[in-house]
């Protein structure tokens, strides 16, 4: 199965959680652009199972392997002359060359155990996408491990997300995220109009991307508990982008929240998004809310930032921020309700394999790789 998002900058993922591999295809990035194989990688890895107690137990390095559409650094040493993208050669491979409108790259499956899904094909998941899948492809669909609709389509989108980011970050642009809350322990929110650059890059070296340690310690207590009960948790995620030009976007879908959107809803298990103060701005009068302009310098600014960097579909300049809510885990051992559908009777069901207990503990790196792939889709937009 193949999934396929963008205008400009335009990714198509396939492959399944249980399948040799899974990859992506990208369209759009220019040719002669650089990418810093080793700085993918480690992107990759904060995505990565396997690293946390809080996390699945499946074990999968997540190796970003490149198959068409990009050549080592060193086959191009005499571009290097003519274009600031291109270095001087790394014979190593570590630095690669966008030689073609399309790019391919792949992530080898090394520690799939298919056999804890044989009894879902009857018996579907609450919670998953295993009775709706059904529905709309039929029986042959390999849904083990979740299949098209496992967390596990998220790291070809961060192979993506990850090169999005290099790209914008060579033109100032910095995004970041952190976790806003698990159940009902919640972290310091960044601040609208302040966040800085330096938070957002010292998030992504921690554990636990969490700006409070009290809050830390109160989220691992929440997943704990969850845990000792076979169940599972859910959260927010708020991912922030910084020094985005003014004028990015456009108007109804041709903006940039309508092209953030659907990249925030594709990842699995968001059920929500907002943008700036969001729902909460239902309860302010529009004296409150409006963003009062003023000067610094030659520069316009808003006194406040309500409306999340965004406004009608374009960009202000001010920090872009967005919250995307993630539903608990539905892979759960605790006893549930279901359906036999070969039978056609009901029944009940412990779900076997490794699952994460709060997903929102690997979706920093998810949320942050889908806003630098809409962020980066709307400006080359506006470079055409």
């Amino acid at each position: 199965m193949i999934s396929t998002i963008g205008k400009n900058v335009r990714i198509s993922i396939w492959g399944g959680s249980h399948e040799p591999a899974i990859g992506v295809d990208i369209t759009g990035i220019p040719v002669g652009t650089e990418i810093d194989m080793d700085k993918l990688t480690a992107f990759l890895r904060r995505r990565a199972p396997g690293n946390s107690i809080f996390a699945t137990r499946r074990k999968e390095p997540d190796i970003p392997l490149p198959l068409t559409g990009l050549e080592p650094c060193s086959i191009h040493r005499s571009d290097a002359v003519q274009s600031d993208t291109v270095s001087n050669g790394d014979p190593s491979g570590k630095r690669m060359i966008v030689t073609d409108n399309t790019i391919s790259l792949e992530i080898r499956n090394t520690d799939t155990r298919s056999a804890d899904y044989r009894a879902l094909r009857t018996v579907p998941r609450p919670g998953h996408a295993d009775y709706t899948a059904r529905l709309r492809y039929g029986d042959s669909l390999n849904m083990a491990g979740g299949g098209p609709f496992s967390a596990r389509m998220t790291a070809p989108l961060c192979i993506a997300g990850g090169i999005a980011m290099q790209i914008l970050e060579r033109q100032g642009i910095t995004i970041g995220g952190h976790i806003y809350s698990v159940a009902d322990a919640r972290d310091e929110p960044f601040d609208p109009t302040a966040v800085n650059a330096d938070l957002l890059n010292d998030l992504k070296t921690k554990d636990m991307a969490v700006i409070s340690r009290s809050a830390k310690l109160e989220m691992q207590k929440r997943i704990w508990l969850a845990m000792e009960d076979r169940d599972s948790v859910g959260g927010v995620v708020e991912v922030c982008g910084l020094n985005i030009p003014a004028g990015i976007g456009g108007a109804m879908y041709d903006g940039l929240e309508s092209t953030l959107a659907p990249l925030f809803f594709g990842i699995p298990a968001v059920k929500g998004v907002e943008f700036g103060a969001g729902f909460a701005a239902t309860l302010l009068r529009g004296s409150q809310n409006n963003d009062a302009f003023y000067y610094e310098g030659d520069t316009v600014k808003t006194r406040t930032n309500n409306h999340g960097g965004i406004l009608g579909g374009i960009t202000t300049g001010m920090p872009l921020i967005a919250r995307l809510a993630f539903k608990p885990t539905p892979s759960i051992a605790k006893e549930q309700a279901s359906v036999d559908l070969y039978r056609k009777e009901n029944t009940t069901l412990r779900v076997k394999g490794r699952h994460d207990p709060c997903v929102v503990m690997r979706a920093v790196p998810i949320a942050e790789a889908a806003m630098a792939l809409g962020l980066l889709d709307c400006i080359m937009e506006v470079k055409r």
